[in-house]
C-alpha cells in the first residue's frame, strides 16, 4: 500500500504501521513492525477484550457490582463508573457522565484477577495473547496504560476484532456499540464531546468532531489511541483495520497527521 509511506514524513524517529482485512490478510506493512513499543491507552482494548472473554467464560458478569457503589463491570468498561481519571476517587454517580478513567480499568483488572484466581497479566496471556500468537505483547503495569506490543501482534488483534474467534460475534457487536447512550464527556486530546459515546472498552467514532480518525471514517469505526503516539482503528464499512505505533508522544502533530493518513488508507482500500 503506497499510502503507508506517508508516515515517513511524520516528525517521529520510529514508526511501524500496517493494514489488515477481516480474513487476516495484511494489505501492507511499513517500518519495524516487529519492534516493541509502549502502547499507552491502546492497552485498554486488550484489557477490555480479556474482560469480555472472562464474561463469556463465566468468571465475571457485565452487570455484577464492581468499583464504587452502584457501579458494575459494564460501567467500568464504558468509562461511566464515575471514577476520576487517575485515582480511585468518585467524581460522579455511575451512569451520569462519561469520565475517562485509567483508575476504572485498574479496578476492573483487580476485580477480574480476583474472580479468575490469577494475576490479570497472566489471564491476558492465557486468554488472548497465546491463542492469537501475540508473543510480543505484555502488560507489566497498569492494565489501563502500561501495555507493550508490536505492530505485528496488534495486526493479529485487529484481525480478531473484525472476525472474532475468541468471542461470540454478538458479544463483540455489543462491545463496539454505544453503552449508556447520551453521556457527555471529554475525549482526551480532542475536548468535550456531546455525546461522548463509548463501547465496552472501545472508543467509537460515531459523529465526533474533532477526532483522531479520518474525515471519511465511517461512524461505525472503533478502536483507541494512546498518548505514546499509537492508535488502532477498525472500520467495519471499509472492511479493514489499521495499527500504527510510534516513539513520539501524542500532540498536535498527531492530531493533524493521523486523520489525513487514515483517509489515504481508506481511499486506497476502496480503490
Amino acid at each position: 500500500m503506497r499510502s503507508l509511506a506517508m508516515v515517513d514524513e511524520w516528525p517521529v524517529e520510529t514508526v511501524a504501521t500496517g493494514v489488515v482485512r477481516s480474513d487476516g490478510t495484511v494489505l501492507g506493512r511499513h517500518g519495524p513492525t516487529d519492534r516493541v513499543f509502549a502502547l499507552a491507552s491502546v492497552t485498554k482494548p486488550l484489557t477490555a477484550y480479556a474482560a469480555l472473554i472472562a464474561v463469556e467464560e463465566g468468571a465475571i458478569e457485565l452487570d455484577e457490582p464492581a468499583g464504587p457503589e452502584g457501579s458494575t463491570v459494564r460501567h467500568l468498561l464504558a468509562h461511566a463508573s464515575g471514577l476520576a481519571f487517575d485515582e480511585p476517587k468518585v467524581m460522579a454517580p455511575p451512569g451520569e457522565r462519561r469520565l475517562y478513567s485509567n483508575a476504572g480499568f485498574d479496578v476492573l483488572s483487580d476485580h477480574l484477577a480476583k474472580a479468575a484466581g490469577m494475576p490479570f497479566a497472566e489471564y491476558l496471556r492465557q486468554a488472548l495473547c497465546e491463542p492469537l500468537g501475540m508473543t510480543a505483547t505484555e502488560i507489566p503495569g497498569s492494565p489501563a496504560k502500561d501495555g507493550r506490543s508490536s505492530a505485528d501482534d496488534l495486526l493479529r488483534f485487529a484481525a480478531e476484532l473484525q472476525s472474532p474467534r475468541l468471542l461470540a460475534p454478538e458479544t463483540l457487536d455489543e462491545a463496539t456499540s454505544v453503552v449508556f447512550p447520551g453521556l457527555s464527556g471529554v475525549l482526551p486530546g480532542f475536548g468535550h464531546q456531546r455525546p461522548n459515546d463509548w463501547g465496552l472498552g472501545f472508543s467509537l467514532r460515531d459523529h465526533k468532531s474533532p477526532h483522531w480518525t479520518g474525515r471519511n471514517s465511517s461512524p461505525r469505526t472503533f478502536g483507541h489511541f494512546g498518548q505514546s503516539g499509537t492508535f488502532l482503528w477498525v472500520d467495519p464499512d471499509a472492511g479493514a483495520a489499521c495499527v500504527t505505533l510510534t516513539d513520539r508522544a501524542f500532540g498536535q502533530w498527531a492530531a493533524e497527521a493521523w486523520p489525513a493518513y487514515t483517509d489515504a488508507i481508506l481511499a486506497e482500500v476502496a480503490g
